[in-house]
């Protein structure tokens, strides 16, 4: 035990435990480290003997608590549920009035509005942070998202935004060799205050919501060189290595350039091809869609890259019913390059509609539970570290610059322009899935999604009249003021009758 008490504590010794910790080490902060099992403590600590800050191992809950300088700062990195839960009862049991209280896992954000109301009426301080960047972000610089009250926010700041991601403020590059602690001329620092009542964690979710639509986009490219064009995947990643070095410049785009170059060791093939197409999910992507069907918000790309990955996880089925289910559908005969390309305008014009879902969402969350966020300093902290980052978020930055109010990004004059440009390949990328039998959920719902959000008129006025007549539930009329509603009495005589 070393005399110095430690400047913050970290309880869970898993990877993303273990490279925070590191992380925070690596930048002067001393850290008290705590894990159920001892000997992973132990082994950690000796493997990594000479930090700037260093880390201490302690063997009991009791010991790392004591470690800790006042007001205490205690990071959790357990298992999302029932686990946080349980350690959160243990330190409360050791922790005094005012200590902080850290969820760093990915938590449901009404748990961590459950768990900030009952912590603070018991005088502590909690946070609930979102971390983004996966094993690499948490270990050399992460997207942060704390929320909490902001007494305790100011305490954790100057270590937040040692360890955050640190990116250039004109092109969203990363910066290295960052001095430990200072902030960076000409750049900025990847977290931001996002505000009380598990906002932190809120947005933490429509950001891996918004994951899951960029990859499932990406995935419906890679698809659709390959089903319809013909391609391999080292010819698919020199073309998404171009595609990285102009609008759709980001992480994701960055690593299926090199996943699709990689060989397998075993076989000699394409790495890619002997991967199962069966995608796991942990749940957030899953969280965000209901949470936009609870609330009324139209987010159909991200329901629809949920959707995939489980539609993608009947693989037996899918495999029997490829046998029964034989569609004829022609063969693509099109120019090869102007359909490259037109691949590209879907996914970026699919890419706008998903993270204006995503926004769109944001805000109509920050009505429902009386959050103010700053949508322009949220899409700036997801240019570095996290798993979204992309050039692409500086536009958006740009559109909240200059309307903070703005509605939805399709009405910014920067991206209407970009789907105006791009639209027509969008169109044509849409209607050759459909022709040739290639599921593109993602691509096609984006674009039913333009169409109703640009149509003065939708077809809801029928389906209001069938509400009244089966159920008498009311409907507003175009010539009276909203707000109104009337029934009309359908006569019975005219009515088919439901049999029973």
């Amino acid at each position: 035990m070393a005399d110095k008490k430690s400047d913050i504590g970290l309880v869970g010794l898993a990877v993303m435990g273990q490279n925070l910790a590191l992380n925070i080490a690596d930048h002067g902060f001393q850290i008290s480290v705590y894990n159920r099992t001892a000997s992973k403590t132990d082994a950690f600590v000796a493997e990594n003997p000479n930090t700037p800050g260093g880390l201490v191992g302690t063997q009991t809950l009791e010991e790392f608590v004591q470690s800790l300088e006042r007001p205490r700062k205690v990071i959790i990195l357990v298992q999302a549920g029932r686990a946080t839960d349980a350690v959160i009862d243990g330190l409360t049991e050791l922790l005094e009035p005012d200590d902080i209280i850290i969820d760093g896992g990915n938590a449901l954000w009404t748990d961590t509005i459950r768990r900030e109301k009952d912590l603070n009426a018991k005088g502590f301080r909690f946070v609930g942070s979102g971390v983004s960047g996966g094993e690499e972000g948490a270990r050399f610089g992460p997207s942060l998202m704390p929320g909490g009250k902001e007494s305790a926010w100011n305490e954790l700041k100057p270590i937040w935004e040692a360890i955050a991601a640190k990116v250039d403020a004109d092109t969203g590059k990363p910066i290295d060799g960052a001095e430990p602690g200072k902030p960076v001329e000409g750049g900025v620092t990847c977290t931001t205050y996002i505000g009380e009542n598990g906002a932190g964690h809120y947005v933490k979710m429509v950001h891996n919501g918004i994951e899951y639509g960029d990859m499932q986009m990406i995935c419906e490219a890679y698809q659709l060189m390959g089903n319809l064009l013909g391609m391999e995947p080292k010819e698919m990643s020199e073309t998404f290595g171009t595609w990285n070095e102009g609008v759709l410049d980001s992480f994701l785009i960055e690593i299926t350039t090199d996943i699709l170059q990689q060989t397998d060791p075993e076989t000699g093939v394409p790495f890619v091809d002997i991967v199962l197409d069966t995608a796991g999910q942990k749940g957030t992507g899953k969280w965000t869609a209901v949470n936009a069907l609870d609330m009324g918000i139209s987010a159909p790309l991200i329901a629809e890259a949920v959707f995939a990955r489980c539609i993608s996880a009947v693989k037996d089925e899918r495999v029997a019913a490829s046998e029964v289910l034989k569609a004829d559908v022609p063969g693509f005969d099109g120019d090869k390059e102007e359909f490259t390309q037109a691949i590209h305008d879907a996914l970026y014009c699919s890419k706008i509609c998903s993270y204006a879902q995503g926004f769109q969402l944001m805000r109509e969350a920050q009505n429902e539970y009386d959050w103010n966020l700053n949508f322009g300093e949220i899409s700036m902290i997801w240019r570095g570290g996290c798993i979204i980052r992309a050039a692409f978020l500086q536009k958006i930055f740009e559109a909240y610059q200059r309307d903070e109010n703005l509605a939805n990004l399709l009405l910014d004059p920067f991206f209407k322009s970009e789907i105006e440009r791009c639209e027509a390949n969008w169109r044509k990328v849409v209607a050759a899935g459909a022709i040739h039998g290639v599921p593109i959920p993602a691509f096609s719902s984006a674009l039913a999604y333009y169409d109703s959000y640009r149509s003065a008129r939708l077809p809801a006025n029928l389906l209001q009249a069938q509400r009244d007549y089966f159920g008498a539930h009311t409907y507003e009329r175009t010539d009276k003021p909203r707000g109104e509603f009337f029934h009309i009495d359908w006569p019975e005589a005219d009515r088919p009758q439901l049999k029973m």
